[in-house]
């Protein structure tokens, strides 16, 4: 199931502009903060906010999930969003660059997510 979480998370992010979307897994290093790390990162503030927005709506209307809690709303810059088993970390591009947090798990596993081609539907075959 945490697959299908992460999956869902990394497809809101992509589907407003996330750039480089990607999970670690903390459970082989033994932490306590979480299970799964998600970090992505965006050109701008109002890109940093967006992406944040539909994670958030996302994982609520999917997942039936909410966040325990949220930091750095106000100004977009880094937001982090706190779901118990996954903390999203997202990026203003500049702001991963200089504080480079992936580097601190850097022997965890991790995976890289693409924006993936949804399927098509009967009503978009009908218009062909």
């Amino acid at each position: 199931m945490i697959t299908h979480d992460l999956r869902v998370i990394a497809d809101a992010a992509l589907d407003k502009n996330g750039q480089d979307v990607v999970s670690i897994d903390l459970r082989p290093a033994g932490s306590s903060i979480a299970d799964y790390f998600v970090v992505c990162s965006a050109s701008s503030t109002t890109a940093v906010a967006a992406i944040a927005d539909n994670i958030i709506k996302q994982a609520r209307e999917q997942l039936g999930l909410k966040p325990l809690r949220t930091q750095g709303l106000e100004n977009n810059f880094w937001i982090i969003l706190d779901y118990g088993h996954i903390v999203i970390h997202i990026f203003l591009a500049q702001y991963r660059e200089f504080y480079r947090l992936e580097d601190l798990w850097a022997d965890a596993p991790r995976r890289s997510w693409k924006f993936r081609k949804k399927p098509a539907t009967k009503k978009d075959n009908a218009s062909e």
